[in-house]
């Protein structure tokens, strides 16, 4: 029998689908940057960190951008930075790293310091500190257990909804009565 084709989450939400209670990963909502045989890479859209990255990491980080909160990405290498973001104006060619229509994620500073000296009130820009990992097959194995609701992304999503409401606001949304229920439900089902 043939194996089943493998189809990329690249660009998609992964939620807490209420099986991941006392763990890192409770009730929250990860963007998927990268996934592939090799693994898969995504970033916690829903827990702030720190209030500034200004507060949080070198002080050669520049202005503005040292102002904006700080998220954090995820359990592994929680010293690194990484950074989502939409290019200023039109982008006629987007580079490798490319997540959804035009947002990207970046690592290197100098990538930053060019959003920096760019910058406008309008910039599209979330900083983490970390990053959530799979090894191969893993994901798909939580995926197959259950562990994770996959739901489309969103500029919306990732931008503009308040963070600490994101995980409860995408699950009021999805059309099944489960996932409703689940978004009221409380953190500790003990204390029901």
């Amino acid at each position: 029998m043939p194996g089943k084709k493998f189809q990329s989450l690249r660009g998609t939400l992964l939620l807490d689908g209420g099986g991941l209670a006392g763990s890192c990963f409770q009730r929250t909502v990860v963007l998927v940057c990268e996934h592939s045989p090799a693994g898969a890479f995504g970033l916690v859209l829903n827990r702030i960190s720190k209030p500034t990255l200004e507060d949080a990491v070198d002080p050669e980080i520049p202005e503005p951008i040292c102002r904006e909160p700080l998220f954090n990405g995820g359990p592994v290498q929680e010293g690194v930075l990484q950074f989502l973001y939409v290019p200023p104006g039109p982008v006629a060619d987007p580079a490798p790293g490319n997540i959804m229509d035009t947002l990207r994620v970046g690592r290197r500073m100098e990538e930053l310091e060019a959003l920096a000296a760019g910058w406008t009130v309008s910039l599209k820009i979330r900083l983490f500190a970390g990053y959530a990992g799979w090894s191969p097959g893993q994901l798909d194995g939580e995926l197959r257990r259950g562990s994770w609701l996959v739901h489309p992304a969103a500029m919306n999503l990732i931008f503009d909804v308040e963070p600490a409401a994101l995980w409860r606001f995408i699950l009021r949304s999805r059309p099944n009565w489960q996932d409703r229920l689940l978004a009221d439900a409380p953190e500790d089902l003990r204390s029901n």
